[in-house]
């Protein structure tokens, strides 16, 4: 998106703000460095004057439930953008619908649960699905070298990780992220989250938001329901399915 209101200034664009939160254990190279490497992205974004604003990125270290609550209660987007099939159920997704932010992700984790209880025509849903994932992953078939080659888009955006667009003082600080999508160097596994493959997907799932988003009356109808259709998230339901499903434990009446 930054390329493309360099490129086309007057643009129709909706000014967003993307907020990141993580953290990394101090022994995950590849994460650490992705982490850094958001946060270079966001000097370059953040303090680029000609773009006037349109983009905002945020970093928000040490992410916990703490400043999490702040989080679910101001987006108005919630990305669950993992690869199908790699991701567990995790809550935070159910957290941001609970706060009336629509999904946009992949059909992995809670994403399915969600759509489920929404409609797909109140998420974003893009990506491969578990079985095509799984796939390739068995079948082999998969070459992100041929994404780079003829995909001009994402070849820039890989050049500017290695050129050192978002790191001047060191050219080759990304280039582990690089050697990751492309090689097998970093994972003995070339781009094993088949990022590129999904990334066009992405990107036209992000129009459909700008576009939703237009239509105030439509955002808000969606809006509120995902907040009148989380109730199937509560920990009473899940405890009970557990319990019957896992544990295999018999009830206990309590006689008050």
């Amino acid at each position: 998106l930054y390329n493309q209101i360099k490129e086309h200034p007057d643009m129709e664009f909706i000014p967003r703000t993307f907020i990141f939160g993580a953290k990394a254990a101090a022994g995950y190279k590849i994460a650490k460095l992705t982490i850094k490497l958001i946060n270079s992205v966001a000097d370059v974004i953040n303090n680029d004057e000609s773009i006037n604003g349109k983009i905002k990125v945020v970093f928000i270290e040490n992410y916990r439930v703490s400043n999490a609550e702040i989080i679910f209660a101001a987006a108005d987007v919630s990305e669950q953008i993992s690869t199908a099939s790699k991701e567990a159920s995790g809550t935070g997704n159910m957290k941001f619908m609970l706060n009336g932010a629509l999904t946009l992700g992949t059909m992995d984790g809670a994403n399915v649960e969600i759509v489920e209880e929404v409609g797909k025509e109140n998420a974003f849903i893009f990506g491969m699905s578990s079985d095509e994932v799984i796939g390739y992953e068995n079948n082999g078939g998969y070459d992100p070298m041929q994404i780079f080659n003829s995909d001009m888009d994402i070849r820039k955006v890989l050049m500017q990780l290695i050129n050192g667009f978002y790191s001047p003082d060191n050219p080759e600080r990304f280039r582990p992220i690089y050697n990751s999508l492309l090689t097998k160097e970093e994972t003995g596994c070339a781009d094993r989250y088949f990022i590129l493959k999904d990334f066009q997907s992405y990107a036209e799932a992000q129009r459909r938001v700008e576009a939703a988003y237009k239509d105030e009356a439509g955002w808000a109808k969606s809006a509120m329901l995902n907040v009148a259709n989380v109730g199937k998230f509560t920990s009473d339901r899940t405890i009970e399915e557990y319990v019957r499903d896992i544990w295999h434990l018999e009830k206990v009446k309590v006689e008050l």
